[in-house]
Formats: structure tokens, C-alpha cells, sequence
């Protein structure tokens, strides 16, 4: 059973075509308050393999695991 998130910010890149869902996701953690829940939305097929790779690769931390719904892919990402 997967418990209910709350996020802080939500950023919708939908329709922002690859490498810009990465660039606006990582600019946005780096404003953000450590521990704070940033939510992302893109409907880019790379920034489903991108986004986390990127954010990782910062030291940045999932509160769960990206998932693809229909053609969204959505990502909960610890700043």
C-alpha cells in the first residue's frame, strides 16, 4: 500500500520537450528548502530515465519511485 504524499511545489512540464524537464527540475530543487517535496509532471518519454539519473547524480533522494501513468511520468523528489 502506497501512503499519500504531500508535496510543496508541483511543477507541470507537460508538453516541454527534452532536455528542459531536467533543467526546469533541477533549478526548481535548488530554490526549494532542504527536505521540502517537489512534485514533477512531464510528458517527455527521456526525462522518465533523465530526470531521476540528473537528480540523483546531485544528491537529491526519491520519496518513491518515478512512475509512468499513461503518457505522464510523475516523480516525487526530496530537495
Amino acid at each position: 500500500m502506497q501512503t499519500e504524499l504531500f508535496p510543496d511545489f508541483t511543477l507541470d512540464l507537460r508538453g516541454e520537450s527534452c532536455p528542459y524537464p531536467v533543467i526546469y527540475t533541477l533549478e526548481t530543487l535548488e530554490k526549494l528548502d532542504k527536505g521540502q517535496l517537489l512534485h514533477v509532471i512531464t510528458d517527455c518519454p527521456g526525462s522518465f530515465r533523465n530526470v531521476p539519473e540528473e537528480a540523483l547524480r546531485r544528491g537529491y533522494t526519491f520519496a518513491q519511485e518515478p512512475v509512468k501513468n499513461g503518457q505522464e511520468y510523475l516523480f516525487y523528489i526530496v530537495a
